[in-house]
Order: C-alpha cells, then structure tokens, then sequence
C-alpha cells in the first residue's frame, strides 16, 4: 500500500473536513457552504462512503489531498507530509525520492528549530533582551522563540553531527556557502523566531538582530525560499490564531512577530502577521478562508503607515471589509497592548472603515483650502474607491465623498471613469481576486443531471435511447455502463462518483417528478444540440470565399442561395415533446 493509498485508509474525509467547514447530513452524504467561493445556499457534499468531495457550485472537487492542497495553498509533496504527520505515517520509507528528499527538509529545519531553543537556554543576554520586550517564558515556549549564537558555524556544526549532510542543510537555507568554499550560519546573534506553515509545522525561520549590533547588518533575515517555505504564502502565528479569527469574525494584521507575541499574550488571539514581507494575493487568499473582516493595525511611522495603506488597498480590491485601527498615542500594537489591553480591545472593537479613514487623511483643512490642493486630495480618495472590489462599497464612498468635497457624484464618477483607465496599478489590482469559474458546459450540466436521474431510477433508461448521441462523450460511456453495455474506464468512474454526491432538488413537479424532470431536460440537451449544430454551420458558411463566380458563367439564371442567405433546414425527427 503505498503512502498515499495508507493516508486514506487512516483519515476520515468527513471528520477532516469538519475542521474547516460546518456540515450537516443530506441523506447519505454531508452539505455545508463551499469554502472555496461566496455562497448563500449549501452546494458543497461530502461523501463518507466514497470519500470524495465536490461543490456543485464552482465546480471543485477531489479527494482530501485535493482539499488540504485547494486549502492551504498547498503543493502536493507538501500536503503529503502534512497529512501523513496527522496519520502518523512515516512516509520516508516506500515513497519517491522527492517526497523523501522533503521529508529531510521538514527534519533538518526541525533540527535546527531544537537547537536554536537549546541556545536560547544558555544565553543570558537573550534571555535578557526578550525579558525586555515583556515576553513571558510561556510565551516563548509555546512559540518555540529560539537563539542563533554569534559564531561562524556553530549550527551548522551540529547539524553535521546529528547526521544530516550538508547539502540538505544548504537547501534548507540554514547554512550560506562563502566565495571560498565555507559553509557558514546563515543566522548569527539573533533572535530567531520559527514560521510554522498552517498545520504548525516549522518550515523556516525570521531572525531579529540582537541589540548592539553593527549598523548595516539587516534588522530582520529569514530563511530564503525553498521547497518548504514561500514566505509569500506563509502569516506568522496563523496555525495558532485561525480558529480565533474564525470564531471572532475578524482578523487583526500586524507588522511583525514581537506584535503578534504580545498581542497573543494579552489575550488578543484572532491576530496574525506577515512573515518579513508584504501582504500577497496568497495571504489574502488563506484569510478569506478564515474571515473576509480585516482589521490593520501597523506601526505608526512611515513604513507602517505605507504599508497600510498597501494593505487596504489590495485587500479591499479582494472584497475585504477593511477596518483601520486607532492606537491612539501609542506607537505600535504591541505597546498598546502592554499600556492597557482592555482599551486596546475596545479599539479593536470601534475600528472604523479605511475608506472613511482616507476620506479624513487626505481632505483635511488644508486640502480642501483651495481648488488646485482639494483637486489632488479628492482624486487620491477616488483611487482608492476606485479599487474596492465591490460595486455597492464604491457607490457608497462617492457619495461621502461628494458630501465632504462638494463636489457632485456624478463628476466624481466621470473621474473616476478617466483615472481607471489609465491607472498604472490597474493590472495588479485585477489579479488580487481568484475569479473561480465552472468549467463545465450547459450541456455537461444537463448531461450530469440526466446521469444522476437515471442512477436513482434505472426504469427510465430507456427514455433517453434516443438522445444519446447529444451527450458528450464521457456521459454516452457512463449511459451505456447504465445499460449493462462495457465497464467505466477510471475518467468515467471518477466523474461517476461526483454525479453520485448531487445534491437532492426541491421539486414541485406533479405526478412522477423523476420522469417529468427527465423530460424536461432531455430537451433541453436536444436543444442545446441543435444550437451547437446551427453554430457549426454557420461558422462553416462565413469561412466559404464571397468570390465564386467566374468568368465562364452564362446567364443562366443561379438558383443558389448567396453567402448571408444560406438556408439551414433542420430536419426534427419525433420527440416525446
């Protein structure tokens, strides 16, 4: 049996699934709302028999791999390990040399995280500092903070010694190799906080410089991308704080781990933060599995507040309600939460909307004290409205901001129009949103429809003899496995399973609602043949040359039709209709 074969067989789909989504039962399969799109009604199944799942919505589906690597932004060789860790299967024996090689990076970074924790031990001066951030000896250990000492290879050592080669360990990004062939530590005389991916497995790390240092060494380094790690898909403390955020409704964004940790540690858990680097689509795209309430609350110096305002922007082009936190005197989350956390919550709580947060920033008195200043001040606020994914939230600004400009809406939205079409971030904004689409044709959806009919009923195979060569391929291959004719090959099967979990409909038809429904949607798939046949033709008649004639023609008179008034003659033969 191989790894993933012995996952299955270990993990229930249905009681993995409930870790994420709310489900309750629909006959023998389970329903919740999908997690991969906004839906009101439930498309979403679950079967426990098959151990499948599909939203019959946007049209995802698969196995529980499909859903941890859909999920968590995952690759494959990545949810392997993650879910062979939850199955306690060890997956470096029988398993390709990839997955192995993996496997190796998982440990020698654990390795590493064990070490740095065993340093942190023996530094006082470590100790000391984190003692001066406030941070309680809890707090670490149940972050697993640790201590890379300011020696040349001293980790890099024990690594060695603890039987990884070096080549594992340079691909970890632990170790750097110099121009002359030495391999050093890349962390030195640092605070090293470990990144967990979003099982809580450590896959990296961020180093922060120790006080004291020299100028130029870089306040913050982390651990460079590699196999495990994408610091761009990766929050720090999100394993931790995802379910707080789920249950608060919200999440708070901080700038670094020192926030976060403090925040945590007074009682504030629905925070995560970004791990050394800006906000990205795939950050946004893993909270909005969690909430769709982002609440910022970065540093108020200059960096911090431009970050903000990057982050508002990309997450209200992603059709986040984006609040922005008022520190009020102090300067950063973390401090607030040291001075008075209850004051702090409360201020979470009264949070008030970017925009209106823009709208006070840019008019103010100043601004508005002449028309070349307001000019400027009300076309940085219509850009930002300009860039809410939301058609409701942009009328609604406009019309505030005509109210606080004087200036009217319907001259704010004709300047709108004109600074869209030449905004140089238009294209970024546009590829914040996942647009998920259904893939499939009407055609295929009626043809599942009509499969999934005659799998409850076998009596009414025989109504739809006649309509099977309008169903795609595929569906004719099941139909005639329907009828005792030939096996399903594994596409079909696969596709099989699926049109099994469909949902039951709300019928209302009278008499047998199983075989009215069925006639009804056989012709419709007639239909949707006949269209098809009559777009084939037509695309075949504008491709013939309008230049037929020749010279050699009598005056004969020509009975056949000209190009535009070709006649399409369908020929309908007898129908239950």
């Amino acid at each position: 049996m191989t790894p993933t074969e012995q996952i299955k067989d270990k993990l229930d789909l249905v009681e993995f699934i409930k870790g994420y989504v709310e489900l309750k039962s629909a006959g023998k399969n389970q329903k919740g709302l999908c997690p991969f799109h906004k839906e009101k009604t439930p498309s979403f199944m679950v079967s426990p028999d098959r151990q499948i799942w599909r939203c019959f919505g946007c049209g995802e589906g698969g196995d529980i791999f499909k859903f941890v690597m859909r999920y968590e932004n995952l690759e494959f060789y990545e949810a392997l390990s993650v879910l062979a860790e939850k199955a306690g299967i060890d997956i470096k024996k029988g398993s390709s040399a990839d997955q192995r090689q993996l496997a190796k990076l998982y440990d020698v970074v654990n390795a590493a995280k064990d070490i740095y924790k065993a340093k942190l031990r023996e530094s006082t001066k470590a100790i000391e500092y984190l003692k001066s951030r406030n941070l309680t000896g809890q707090t670490v250990s149940d972050f697993e903070v640790g201590f890379a000492p300011d020696n040349q290879d001293e980790v890099t050592v024990e690594l060695l010694n603890k039987g990884f080669r070096i080549e594992e360990i340079l691909k970890a990004g632990l170790t750097i190799k110099t121009e002359r062939g030495q391999n050093v530590d890349r962390f030195r005389n640092r605070i090293m906080f470990p990144i967990h991916n979003h099982f809580g497995k450590v896959v990296g790390f961020s180093g922060r410089i120790m006080p004291g240092a020299r100028d130029e060494l870089a306040k913050y380094i982390n651990t460079p991308e590699t196999p495990i790690f994408n610091k761009s898909r990766l929050m720090y403390g999100f394993w931790k704080s995802k379910k707080s955020i789920r249950d608060s409704g919200k999440a708070l964004l901080v700038e670094g781990q020192t926030d976060f940790l403090l925040l945590w540690q007074n009682g504030i858990q629905n925070v995560t933060a970004t791990s050394g680097t800006a906000l990205t689509v795939d950050h946004l795209r893993a909270l909005s599995r969690t909430t769709r309430e982002l609440v910022v609350a970065f540093d108020k110096d200059n960096a911090g507040l431009k970050a903000a305002e990057r982050v508002i922007d990309m997450a209200g082009a992603a059709d986040f309600s984006v609040l922005v936190l008022d520190l009020g005197k102090y300067e950063d989350p973390a401090e607030a939460a040291e001075a008075d956390v209850e004051a702090l919550k409360q201020s979470i709580a009264n949070a008030r909307p970017a925009m209106e947060h823009y709208l006070d920033y840019y008019l103010n008195e100043r601004a508005l004290s002449s028309i070349a200043t307001k000019k400027i001040a009300v076309r940085e606020v219509l850009g930002k409205i300009g860039r809410l994914s939301s058609g409701i939230d942009r009328s609604h600004w406009i019309r505030e901001l005509s109210f606080r400009s004087d200036v009217p809406e319907k001259e704010l939205e004709a300047e709108l129009e004109i600074s869209q079409t030449s905004d140089p971030r238009e294209e970024e904004v546009s590829q914040v949103e996942e647009k998920i689409q259904r893939e499939l044709s009407r055609k295929e959806l009626i043809s599942e429809r009509i499969i999934y009919i005659l799998s409850e009923r076998e009596d009414l195979v025989g109504m739809v003899k006649e309509f099977i060569d309008f169903m795609p391929e595929v569906y004719r291959h099941i139909y005639n496995t329907l009828t005792g004719e030939g096996e399903l090959s594994p596409q079909a099967r696969e596709l099989m399973d699926f049109i099994s979990m469909y949902p039951v409909l709300e019928n209302n038809m009278p008499g047998d609602s199983k075989a009215t429904e069925l006639q009804a949607l056989l012709r419709e798939l007639e239909l949707e043949y006949l269209s098809d046949l009559k777009e084939g033709l037509r695309r075949e008649v504008s491709c013939v040359p309008t230049d037929t004639k020749s010279d050699t023609s009598t005056d004969t008179e020509d009975t056949t039709p000209a190009i535009g008034e070709v006649i399409i003659v369908f020929v309908r033969r007898d129908s239950i209709f």
